[in-house]
């Protein structure tokens, strides 16, 4: 009985260290470095997250725009390192790109509709953010 369950450890381990050590990922990128807080529906999209402390990640999002443009809505209190955020049209053109730690309403400027990214770039960010994007 022992015996068997040590060896059902064994696997179990081999099995947890095969899961944790992979360096595949199915293409998509690693989790971000903390739990923010997304909302993405058509024509809304929304990203807050609280106590960053030191982060230096670029996390991509993709958001349907129907529209050609969209409202941004920002606010942040970043207290060390840099947040930025950079929003590309459904062709690759960039149409907004700001300091996350400003905030305030604001317009991009006009793109093609259809899937647009959305880019958080954070670097040994610490402190709080969030953005609200709504079609225009």
């Amino acid at each position: 009985m022992m015996r068997k369950l040590a060896s059902v450890m064994i696997a179990c381990l081999i099995l947890m260290a095969a899961i944790g050590c992979s360096t595949g990922n199915g293409g998509n990128p690693p989790p971000p470095a903390f739990l923010p807080h997304v909302v993405d529906s058509q024509d809304n999209f929304q990203f807050g997250v609280t106590g960053v402390s030191k982060v230096t990640q670029t996390l991509t999002y993709q958001w349907q725009n129907t529209g050609d443009a969209a409202i941004i809505d920002q606010t942040g209190s970043v207290s060390a390192g840099s947040a930025m955020i950079k929003v590309l049209d459904a062709n690759n053109s960039e149409v907004y790109s700001a300091d996350l730690n400003s905030s305030g309403s604001f317009v991009s400027t006009t793109g093609t509709a259809g899937l647009w990214t959305i880019q958080v770039v954070l670097s040994k960010t610490s402190g709080a953010m969030s953005f609200h994007l709504q079609k225009m």
